[in-house]
């Protein structure tokens, strides 16, 4: 008999890059021009000395990789993520029970969703929803899948700042819904939920019984004063101090240039964080002590990611004007993409074709930037990502500099 498998994985469809790789088999970058990818969001500033050296020291200790780590985490490393939490958002958590260390952001962004929701909830036939906004971390909707739920599609809206449409989801989907992502600063947008918004969220959470997921790992790379606004942060200002069916989700990946670490945290609800660390202990996805004791050191330390916000704003600050020239493009709230509009001339029927602009880049300029299209999915006729490509600003700035060249030259030409 051939092997078939758990069935839900057939619903998965493939990744971005993936399908970004088919969509450019055939093409050779011109020679003439050494590659720049601004495609991939992948940190390439350094690690900070502060978060090597304690890793190091961690490893060489008598004890660095001689026990099994605690799938809660150790108390040390709790209670910096929870001082970290008090001095970034001015919030209060219990570091024993509201706090608990992930191996990254993604691993936990998919777990939760086997974590929350209840396949069996409904009638048969009847699935529950997970609602996502579009365009999304594809994490979401794989976790959605994988756990025998149906994605929905919220799309954001250009003219409110790319803000996700929460009331375009039908009362009939929120009655069904179990769980929603929501991801601020938003990935590919750089869209920050202000106060309004989590209310209004949290009203629908409260009238339909949903758990909220604050996806909120580009939180620390952002170009104005005032930081943007977290999700406990949020829910403590309107008077919900216990976080009740809210979780948010960080890393050090971005804020600390870590991305091999796979180190992060949840925080809030008691109850959803009890039950996640029962989940993770069968999982076996316990982080290794000397990473947990390297966390601890960088959850500690703001002098490293002062440093890194202030690279990314003089990359911003130089890139964005000059694309502007030639393309609509502002600076975004936060993160490190620049979400940009295709000119109207490269064909397409929502504006310019994302896909053909980003094939011909890459032809003539060997610049690579990631088709909108690719990070959101086609719902009620419409794909929001359509017309707009992805640029991560993640190079150094010269390099960053000579994309933004190539691709005005590219554009007027």
């Amino acid at each position: 008999m051939d092997f078939a498998g758990n069935p839900l994985l057939q619903r998965l469809q493939p990744y971005p890059f993936e399908r970004w790789r088919a969509l450019t088999a055939g093409i050779t970058p011109n020679p003439d021009y050494t590659p720049i990818n601004l495609g991939i969001g992948e940190p390439r500033h350094p690690t900070p000395a502060v978060l090597t050296q304690a890793l190091h020291a961690a490893i060489d200790s008598p004890s660095g990789l001689a026990t099994y780590p605690a799938t809660a985490g150790t108390a040390e490393l709790k209670a910096a993520c929870a001082a970290w939490l008090r001095r970034r958002y001015g919030v209060t958590v219990d570091p024993a029970t509201q706090v608990l260390p992930t191996l990254g952001s993604r691993e936990a962004l998919f777990a939760l969703a086997q974590v929350v929701v209840n396949p069996r909830a409904f009638a048969q036939g009847a699935e529950p929803v997970v609602v996502c906004p579009n365009p999304f971390y594809q994490i979401y909707e794989g976790a959605a899948l994988l756990a025998g739920a149906q994605p929905w599609y919220a799309p954001s809206d250009p003219a409110r700042n790319f803000a996700t449409d929460w009331d375009s989801v039908p009362e009939a989907v929120w009655a069904r819904t179990q769980l929603v992502y929501a991801c601020s600063p938003g990935n590919p947008t750089g869209a920050v939920m202000p106060l309004d918004e989590w209310r209004r969220l949290f009203e629908l959470s409260d009238r339909f019984g949903f758990v909220i997921a604050s996806d909120e790992c580009y939180s620390e790379i952002y170009f104005r004063d005032d930081p943007p606004l977290g999700a406990l942060q949020a829910a403590a200002a309107l008077g919900r101090h216990d976080f009740r069916r809210l979780i948010m989700l960080t890393s050090l990946s971005k804020r600390s240039n870590a991305p091999g670490l796979r180190s992060g945290f949840v925080a809030g609800d008691a109850a959803i964080v009890r039950a996640f660390t029962l989940y993770r202990t069968y999982h076996g996805s316990a982080m290794g002590g000397a990473v947990q004791q390297a966390s601890a050191a960088a959850w500690a330390d703001e002098a490293h990611v002062e440093a890194n916000r202030a690279l990314y704003r003089a990359k911003f600050e130089r890139v964005t004007p000059r694309l502007a020239e030639v393309m609509d493009v502002r600076l975004p709230d936060a993160g490190f993409y620049l979400w940009a509009k295709v000119p109207p001339r490269f064909g397409g029927t929502e504006g310019g074709d994302d896909t053909d602009f980003a094939r011909l880049l890459l032809a003539q300029y060997n610049v690579t930037v990631l088709p909108g299209s690719l990070l959101a999915r086609t719902h009620a006729g419409h794909n929001p990502g359509a017309g707009r490509v992805r640029m991560a600003l993640v190079a150094g700035l010269d390099e960053c500099l000579e994309a933004a060249e190539r691709i005005v030259r590219f554009v007027r030409t």
